[in-house]
């Protein structure tokens, strides 16, 4: 079921920035992108191999999910976790995703965090240092042999 208006405070964002990502206005470490979703390889590392599932179509919150897209984000997600686990990097996957500012959500569209667990548990919501994109997109060539889309065109 669809939400009706947008019912959560989300951040304001003039340009959104995965828009610029997945429309290469912006450089991101997109590892798979298909129909209706893009893993991308988020370069605040909050875990041990961090990803972040996002909806191609711009879509502010889970609230504003439309049936056909919610199935492909959910599959998007698992496959992700998947990957992750495949690589063995760690004892465990975390999934999060927030919706609205005082949820702590950064950017106006909606995203899943997926991470590897870092080696004491859970993972690292302080502040992260930023790695450079050959970074991020050296970690989605070593997640992409295990990653694939199932709405891949």
């Amino acid at each position: 079921m669809r939400a009706g208006p947008q019912l959560l405070d989300v951040p304001n964002d003039a340009e959104c920035a995965f828009c610029d990502y997945l429309n290469g206005r912006r450089a991101y470490a997109i590892v798979v992108r298909g129909k209706q979703t893009a893993t991308m390889v988020t370069r605040e590392q909050r875990g041990q191999v961090h990803l972040l599932v996002v909806s191609v179509r711009h879509i502010p919150t889970i609230l504003e999910v439309a049936n056909d897209d919610a199935g492909a984000l959910m599959v998007a997600v698992r496959n992700a976790a998947w990957a992750i686990a495949q690589l063995n990097v760690s004892d465990g996957v975390s999934v999060w995703q927030n919706n609205g500012v005082s949820a702590a959500q950064a950017v106006g569209h909606l995203h899943f965090h997926v991470a590897g667990t870092l080696p004491n548990g859970g993972t690292d919501y302080g502040d992260v240092p930023e790695i450079s994109i050959a970074a991020a997109n050296e970690i989605g060539m070593r997640v992409r042999p295990w990653l694939h889309n199932e709405d891949a065109p």
